[in-house]
C-alpha cells in the first residue's frame, strides 16, 4: 500500500446506470438496491440522500448491494452546511463503509473511517485509500456508514454516491506490520510518544514523516493512533528498525471522549460507536486487554465537541494528563488525576498511571512533545506496555529534558512508579535531579499538596533538590517541573489562568508511594 492516495479522482465513463433512493426524514436506514449488470464494460453508480433531523441517531448505516464482479468500490459524500446562529453548532458529518459480513458492534465486517477527513475514498483487493482496508470486494449487502455527530435546528441534508467499477480483481494486498522488538539496551530509559495521527485518519504526515520525526525528536518507540481505524498497522514494517519500536494502536473516537488502544495486535480493529449510557466500552476494554494492550483515558478535559471522557475510570490502565502544548485543560487533568491518586491509596486499591503524548497530526505540531520516559525491561513491545501499566515513568516536554527521582528510607530505595515500605516514622529523603529547564521550578508534591519548591539554574545546568518526609506524613511524593510564566514574573496575570508563580509543564513524573510498616 503506499502512502498517497492509491485512487485519484478521475470522471466517470459516459454509460452508467444510475439508481437512486431517498430517505424519509428522521429515519435510521436507507434501503437501496443495484441490479445485477447487464453490460461488464461500465460502471455502476447509485446515490443515497437523505435528511436527518436534530437529534438523529448517532450512525446511520445506508445499505446497498454489490453483485459479482466488482473490482473496485468508489464512494464520495457531501451534505449542506445551512447557516446558523452564534454559538449554535453547524452541521458536521463523519463517515466509513461495512462490508457484506455486517454492521454488528464489534464484528467483522469494518472496512474503514475517515471520520470527516475526506469527502471520497476508495477500495480494492489490492490496494484503499488510507483509512481503508484493501481485501476482497464479496458480493452482498455493504453499508456506508454516516456519523453526524453535529447537525443544525435546520437539519442535514446529504448525498452518499457509491460507484461500482467491475473487472478482475488485482492482486492481493501485502500488509507490512513493524516487528515487536528493537534494538534496546536492555532495563534502561526508553522515550515514546503513544499518540500519533498520520493521512491514515486526520493527520497531515504520512507514516515515513512519522517516523523520522519520531528519530529526529530523540524517540526510542512510537504508537499509532489514528482514529477509529487499523489501516495504518500493515504500513509500518519498512519504517521500524533496530532503532525504532512501532507499536500498533487506535485512538477509538466515541462520543462521550477518546481512548488510546495500546499495543494492539497488527491489523485489530477496535469499535467506537457507542456512548457511555450503553455500557458497551468495559466490553472493547476487555478485548484490549486480551490482546495484551493497554486502555488509556485520552486528554479527558479536551474541550471539543464529544471529547470529555464520560466513560469513568474502572475499566483503564492510565490517563493521558498532557496532551500537546500545555494549556488549562492539561491542568485540570493533572489535579483531577492527582486526586485520584490520593483517593485509590487510601482506599488501597491501584492507581491510574499518568501519560503525556504529542497527539501530533500535522506541522507544525511536533512529535514527542510531550512524550513518556518508561523503564522498560527492554525495547520491545510487551516490556514497554509494562512499564507504562506498572508507572514506571515519568513526562518530558523533550528530549532535552533530563530528570532522576528516587526516595531512599531505612536502608531502602524506589524509584518511579514503585513503592518504599518503611516504618512509619523513619525518614525518608526524596532526591530529585534535572537538566534541561533553564530557569525552571522544581515542585515536590504528596497527598498535601506542593510541600517543597526551589528555582533551576538559568542556564539548565544539572541540579539536585532533596527533602525529607516520612510515612506517616506522605502517602506519595510525586514531582513536576515548570517553565517560567509566560510574563517571567510571579505576579497575577497568567495567561494560564490561576495566580501561580510557574509556568508550563517540562517534566511530571508518576509517583513513588510511600507505605509505613
Amino acid at each position: 500500500m503506499t502512502d498517497q492516495l492509491p485512487f485519484p479522482e478521475r470522471p466517470l465513463p459516459a454509460r452508467r446506470t444510475l439508481l437512486r433512493a431517498g430517505l424519509v426524514a428522521g429515519s435510521a436506514t436507507a434501503l437501496t438496491s443495484v441490479a445485477d449488470r447487464a453490460h461488464a464494460d461500465s460502471d455502476t453508480t447509485l446515490t443515497l440522500t437523505g435528511q436527518l433531523p436534530t437529534g438523529a441517531p448517532d450512525f446511520l448505516h445506508l445499505p446497498f448491494d454489490v453483485p459479482r464482479g466488482v473490482r473496485e468500490i468508489a464512494v464520495s459524500y457531501s451534505y449542506d452546511r445551512p447557516a446558523v446562529p452564534p454559538g449554535t453548532p453547524g452541521n458536521s458529518c463523519d463517515i466509513g463503509i461495512f462490508d457484506e459480513r455486517g454492521t454488528a458492534l464489534g464484528g467483522d465486517g469494518f472496512r474503514g473511517w475517515s471520520g470527516g477527513f475526506r469527502t471520497e475514498f476508495s477500495l480494492s483487493r489490492e490496494a484503499a485509500t488510507p483509512g481503508y482496508l484493501p481485501g476482497p470486494i464479496n458480493p452482498g449487502t455493504w453499508h456506508v456508514v454516516l456519523g453526524p455527530y453535529q447537525i443544525a435546528p435546520a437539519g442535514l441534508a446529504y448525498t452518499v454516491q457509491v460507484t461500482l467499477r467491475f473487472g478482475a480483481p488485482g492482486p492481493a494486498f501485502t500488509s507490512a506490520y513493524p516487528p515487536e522488538r528493537a534494538r534496546g539496551r536492555g532495563r534502561a530509559w526508553y522515550r515514546g510518544d503513544c499518540h500519533l495521527h498520520t493521512v491514515h485518519s486526520d493527520g497531515r504526515r504520512l507514516p515515513a514523516e512519522v517516523a523520522a520525526g519520531a528519530r529526529a525528536a530523540g524517540l526510542d518507540f512510537i504508537v499509532s493512533t489514528d482514529h477509529n481505524t487499523s489501516s495504518s498497522h500493515a504500513t509500518w514494517g519498512p519504517l521500524a528498525g533496530p532503532d525504532l519500536l512501532i507499536v500498533p494502536g487506535e485512538e477509538v473516537t466515541t462520543r462521550n471522549g477518546h481512548w488510546l488502544a495500546l499495543g494492539l495486535a497488527p491489523g485489530q480493529f477496535v469499535d467506537w460507536r457507542y456512548r457511555a449510557r450503553d455500557n458497551q466500552f468495559p466490553r472493547f476494554a476487555r478485548q484490549v486487554h486480551r490482546a495484551g494492550g493497554l486502555v488509556i483515558a485520552a486528554h479527558p478535559y479536551c474541550p471539543y465537541v464529544a471529547c470529555q471522557w464520560k466513560f469513568g475510570y474502572q475499566d483503564a490502565d492510565g490517563v493521558e494528563v498532557w496532551n500537546g502544548p500545555w494549556t488549562y485543560d492539561d491542568e485540570s487533568a493533572v489535579d483531577s488525576w492527582d486526586a485520584a491518586l490520593a483517593t485509590a491509596l487510601r482506599d488501597g486499591r491501584d492507581w491510574l498511571p499518568a501519560l503525556g503524548n504529542s497527539d501530533a497530526h500535522s506541522a507544525p505540531q511536533i512529535i514527542g512533545s510531550p512524550h513518556n520516559v518508561v523503564l522498560a525491561d527492554d525495547l520491545n513491545r510487551t516490556a514497554v506496555l509494562a512499564a507504562l501499566r506498572a508507572g514506571h515513568s515519568w513526562l518530558a516536554e523533550s528530549a532535552a529534558v533530563q530528570l532522576e527521582f528516587t526516595a531512599t528510607g531505612h536502608g531502602r530505595r524506589a524509584g518511579i512508579g514503585e513503592r518504599l515500605t518503611v516504618p512509619a516514622d523513619a525518614p525518608v529523603d526524596i532526591a530529585l535531579t534535572v537538566s534541561g529547564v533553564p530557569n525552571g521550578t522544581a515542585r515536590l508534591i504528596t497527598d498535601e499538596g506542593q510541600l517543597h519548591q526551589s528555582p533551576l539554574p538559568a542556564d539548565g545546568a544539572p541540579a539536585t533538590i532533596t527533602w525529607r518526609t516520612t510515612a506517616s506524613l506522605a502517602t506519595y511524593v510525586r514531582a513536576e517541573v515548570r517553565h517560567p510564566r509566560p510574563d517571567g514574573t510571579p505576579g497575577k496575570g497568567n495567561a494560564m489562568g490561576p495566580d501561580l508563580p510557574w509556568g508550563p509543564m517540562a517534566a511530571l513524573t508518576n509517583p513513588i508511594v510511600l507505605q509505613g510498616s
